[in-house]
C-alpha cells in the first residue's frame, strides 16, 4: 500500500512501520491515525511478517496529535444538536483509540524503537507496543495536562500496568520529562543503547531472534501475555489449556524438536 504519513517495508520477515513526518517531528494528523491501523492490519495479515518494528523518522519520535487536528475537531463534530455533537466526538475518540489498540491485536509482535521525543499520544503509541527500547537521547512526557485535557486514547489505561500507578500518576499530573535512564529504571523500556544507530541495530537483532521462532508459538504467547494482564490467573490458566489444545500439536512442534536433536536451526513454515 501507498503511504502518505508513514513509510512500510518488509525484509527477512520483519516488518518495519516508520512514522514518516518528520518536517512535523512526526505529529499525528488525521491520515497518521488511520495509516498506523491500516499498517498494523496489514502486518497482522501478511504471513511473511512475523514481527514488527515501529520507529520514526527525523529528530524525534513522535510529538503526539497534531495540534491542527486538534483545531478542526470543533467543525468536525458541529451538529445543531449538543447531544448528537457529543456523540460525534465521542465516536472520534473511540476511533483513535482504535487506531491504537491495532497494536495489540496483531498477532506478530511490536517493537517500538525510541528516539528523542514521544510525546503526548507518542506515549499512547507505544504503550500498544510489545516491548519498548530507546537511545540515550529519548525522553518521554505525558503533555496532554499542559494543553488542558486528560489523555484518552490509551496512556492512562495502559502506563500504569507496566510503569505502576504511582509512577504514571505523577508523571501525568506534572507532564514532566522522564528521560531515557529513569524510562528503564521504572520499566517502561527494556533496554537503552547509546546511539539511535545502535538502538535500530539492538531492536533489529531482537527481532531477528524472534521472526526464527515458530511463528504459531510466538503468535499463541503474545495472545496469552496480552489476556492475562486483563484477566486472573485462573482465567489465564483455562485459556492457555483450550489454546494448547488445539494448537500444541503443530509441524512447529515437531520441526522444533528435530531441529534440537539433529542441533540445527529449526525452519518452520509462516
Amino acid at each position: 500500500m501507498n503511504y502518505e504519513t508513514l513509510s512500510v517495508s518488509l525484509e527477512n520477515h520483519i516488518a518495519t512501520v516508520r512514522l514518516n513526518r518528520p518536517e512535523k517531528a512526526n505529529a499525528m494528523n488525521v491520515p497518521m491515525w488511520q495509516e498506523i491501523r491500516k499498517a498494523f492490519q496489514w502486518v497482522d495479515a501478511t504471513p511473511d511478517a512475523r514481527v514488527a518494528i515501529l520507529e520514526g523518522e527525523g529528530k524525534l519520535f513522535c510529538a503526539g496529535i497534531d495540534m491542527q487536528m486538534m483545531m478542526d475537531l470543533g467543525a468536525q463534530i458541529q451538529n445543531d444538536c449538543e447531544g448528537r455533537m457529543r456523540e460525534a466526538l465521542r465516536a472520534i475518540i473511540l476511533d483513535m483509540q482504535d487506531t491504537l489498540t491495532s497494536l495489540e491485536r496483531c498477532r506478530k509482535p511490536v517493537l517500538a524503537a525510541v528516539h528523542g521525543g514521544c510525546i503526548g499520544g507518542g506515549i499512547d503509541l507505544i504503550t500498544c507496543a510489545d516491548m519498548r527500547y530507546c537511545a540515550a537521547d529519548a525522553y518521554f512526557t505525558i503533555k496532554e495536562i499542559d494543553i488542558g485535557m486528560t489523555a484518552d486514547v490509551g496512556t492512562l489505561q495502559r502506563l500504569p500496568k507496566l510503569i505502576g500507578e504511582g509512577m504514571a500518576r505523577e508523571l501525568a499530573y506534572t507532564g514532566r520529562k522522564a528521560n531515557a535512564e529513569e524510562a528503564r529504571a521504572m520499566g517502561l523500556v527494556n533496554r537503552v543503547f547509546d546511539t539511535r544507530e545502535a538502538l535500530r541495530a539492538g531492536v533489529l537483532e531482537i527481532a531477528q531472534t524472534i521472526a526464527a521462532k515458530s511463528p504459531l508459538a510466538i503468535r499463541g504467547t503474545k495472545e496469552m501475555i496480552s489476556y492475562a494482564r486483563d484477566h486472573s490467573v485462573a482465567d489465564g490458566l483455562n485459556y492457555i489449556a483450550t489454546w494448547n489444545a488445539a494448537m500444541l500439536m503443530s509441524n512447529d512442534l515437531q520441526e522444533a524438536i528435530m531441529g534440537n536433536m539433529a542441533k540445527r536451526a529449526p525452519v518452520f513454515k509462516n
